[in-house]
C-alpha cells in the first residue's frame, strides 16, 4: 500500500513528505509490533492508561526512544480528555506523562513547541492524529482528534493559536492527517451527526452516508481536512493518510475493532537538530 506514511521498521512509520521542508523534522506513527507487552496489548503498547503492565509500557517507550535517538526525558505527553485544549510546551516540560500518566500535561489534547530536540507524543487507537508544521517559525504541533475533539474543532484551534499567539499565517502551515479509523469501519448515530453538521459552515464534500436507519458511516479524516481548510490552511498544504487502523489488524491497535480492550499507538513529532543525550 502506497501512503504518505512509510513503514521504516516494524515499530513505526515515518512521514517523508515534509523532508523537503526541513531535514530536522522527525514525524511518525508507531505500529503495534515489536514490543514487550502481551495479551490484548501485544506487543508495542505505548499507552499508560489502558491497564497494561506499566513496566512493559516503559520498556516499549524506551525502545522507541532509542530508535528515534530522542531520550524519554525529552518526550512530552498529554492526558487526552477528548477536548480541544492545546498547550504550548518547552524543554521544561520534558518527561511529562512519560513515566507516569498522572504527570502528563493536564486537560490537553494538543501540544506544540518551537524548541528543538523535544518530542511531542500522543496516544491513539482509532482517533485522528493531526501533525502541524510552520517552517518559517520552526513551530511543530500534534493533536488528538476523536469525534468529540473533531466537532469541537481542535484542528482549527491549533491554527487559531498559531495565528493569534505566534504570528503565523494559515497559508504557511502544513498539516498531515495520520492513520485512523476510516469510514469503512466507523459507524455513528444521529447524535454524533448532529454535532458534525454544526461543526462546518459550508461542507464541500459528503462526510457521511446512512448505512441503515439512524446509523452513518463517518469520515473523520475528511471532516478534519475541511475544518483545516475552513481555518485557512490551503488544500495543497494538507496530506492525508489512507490507512484505516481498524482494517489493518496486522499493524494497528483499534479501540472499536478490539472492543475497547487494546493497546495504543503513538503519534510523534520533533525537530532533531542533533542526537540527544
Amino acid at each position: 500500500m502506497s501512503d504518505i506514511f512509510r513503514l521504516k521498521q516494524d515499530e513505526f512509520f515515518v512521514l517523508n513528505d515534509w523532508n523537503q521542508l526541513s531535514s530536522e523534522l522527525i514525524v511518525g506513527f508507531t505500529t503495534k509490533n515489536g514490543g514487550f507487552s502481551d495479551g490484548p496489548f501485544a506487543s508495542l503498547n505505548l499507552g499508560l492508561h489502558v491497564k497494561d503492565d506499566p513496566h512493559r509500557v516503559y520498556l516499549n517507550r524506551k525502545k522507541v526512544a532509542e530508535q528515534l535517538a530522542i531520550p524519554l526525558e525529552r518526550w512530552v505527553c498529554a492526558d487526552q480528555v477528548h477536548g480541544k485544549r492545546i498547550e504550548k510546551v518547552t524543554t521544561l516540560d520534558g518527561g511529562k506523562g512519560v513515566f507516569s500518566y498522572e504527570t502528563a500535561v493536564a486537560q490537553a489534547d494538543g501540544l506544540y513547541t518551537s524548541e528543538e530536540n523535544l518530542l511531542l507524543a500522543l496516544c491513539f487507537a482509532d482517533c485522528v492524529p493531526l501533525y502541524f508544521f510552520a517552517p518559517k517559525q520552526n513551530l511543530i504541533g500534534v493533536a488528538h482528534a476523536g469525534w468529540k475533539g473533531t466537532v469541537q474543532n481542535i484542528a482549527g484551534e491549533m491554527i487559531r493559536l498559531w495565528t493569534d499567539q505566534e504570528g503565523v499565517h494559515p497559508s504557511d502551515i502544513y498539516v498531515a492527517i495520520g492513520p485512523s479509523i476510516g469510514s469503512c469501519c466507523y459507524i455513528v448515530d444521529d447524535r454524533v451527526i448532529e454535532f458534525v453538521q454544526k461543526a462546518l459552515e459550508n461542507p464541500t464534500v459528503s462526510l457521511y452516508n446512512e448505512t441503515s436507519e439512524g446509523q452513518y458511516a463517518l469520515n473523520l479524516k475528511a471532516l478534519n481536512k475541511q475544518l483545516l481548510q475552513q481555518a485557512g490552511v490551503p488544500e495543497q498544504n494538507i496530506l492525508v493518510s489512507d490507512y484505516c487502523t481498524s482494517c489493518e489488524q496486522r499493524l494497528f491497535f483499534s479501540h472499536r475493532r478490539d472492543r475497547g480492550k487494546t493497546g495504543r499507538m503513538m503519534a510523534f513529532i520533533g525537530r532533531r537538530v542533533k542526537t540527544c543525550r
